[in-house]
């Protein structure tokens, strides 16, 4: 069995962690938006929706960070 080139590895890892953390932050917001009707608004907003858009920006912001952090190194 031949072994990978640690380039390529690496490479592979970070593009996998991307996937998999990003499925797991749309899947856990569009979750938590829909089941609990806190991602529609009926009428004027109420306190569920404030902060779970709330918790949106700020986990997209570390989201963001965390592909910044992930991609800066090098191959």
């Amino acid at each position: 069995m031949s072994e990978m080139e640690p380039e390529v590895q690496d490479f592979l890892k970070r593009i996998v962690q991307t996937i998999s953390v990003s499925m797991l932050f749309f899947l856990l917001h569009m979750t938590a938006g829909i089941y609990f009707n806190w991602a529609f608004f009926e009428g004027t907003p109420n306190i569920g929706n404030i902060i779970y858009y709330f918790v949106f920006i700020i986990s997209l912001a570390g989201l963001i960070y965390f592909y910044y952090w992930l991609w800066k190194g090098k191959m």
